[in-house]
């Protein structure tokens, strides 16, 4: 299957994830579905542990597949599960879906980022990863603590390197909690402001 027909269905699921996310809050609100946050924890609770396994699923794949703006997804974890339970699916979800990322990449290599992602945002990280090994890593383990670079692309990306899977690990478990509750509790309080000024 050609790479741009692949790049242009995943870009297509992803404006249609976002969109749908959106038209959801706008009929929720309208409808008053869910006139509180605790309303919404209540109902999403009422699915038991069914709710949280498709939460955890939906955030893994959508690293493999980027489907939905990693913030938007951390920060629908607190608003669904609460901010401890949130940030904990939220870490389960993405350190498997950066597992699942990293083995393709080892699996399949280079050609497989230039059929999910942007030539030109591959070629902008590609040049760190050649060379030393050591400072690729370093980098990586920066770039995910701090959530300032495309996670998804440089999981995959790690996964055509010579770095370890047990470096790799360590690097995502230790250094996604920190991005997670960036993006999650700050988008949370943002998201808080806005409802008190508009209430």
């Amino acid at each position: 299957m050609p790479q741009n027909f692949i790049r242009k269905a995943i870009s297509v699921c992803s404006a249609l994830s976002l969109i749908a996310i959106i038209l959801f809050a706008v009929y929720a609100w309208h409808s008053r579905l869910f006139t509180t946050q605790e309303d919404l924890q209540v109902y999403i609770a009422g699915f038991g542990a069914m709710g949280a396994l498709v939460f955890i699923l939906f955030q893994a794949v959508q690293v493999v597949v980027p489907i939905a703006p990693g913030g938007i997804s951390s920060l629908a974890g607190v608003l669904l599960f609460g901010p401890w339970m949130g940030f904990l699916y939220n870490y389960i979800g993405l350190c498997l879906g950066s597992h699942a990322a990293f083995a393709i990449g080892r699996t399949y290599g280079k050609p497989v980022l230039y059929a999910i992602f942007n030539k030109k945002m591959i070629e902008k990280y590609e040049e760190i990863s050649t060379g030393n090994n050591s400072k690729f890593a370093r980098w990586f383990a920066i770039a995910i603590f701090l959530p300032v670079a495309p996670d998804d692309l440089l999981c995959y990306l790690a996964g055509t390197t010579r770095m370890s899977w047990r470096q790799f690990t360590l690097i995502i478990l230790l250094g996604k909690p920190a991005s997670i509750a960036l993006y999650s509790l700050g988008l949370n309080l943002i998201l808080q402001r806005i409802i008190t000024l508009v209430s």
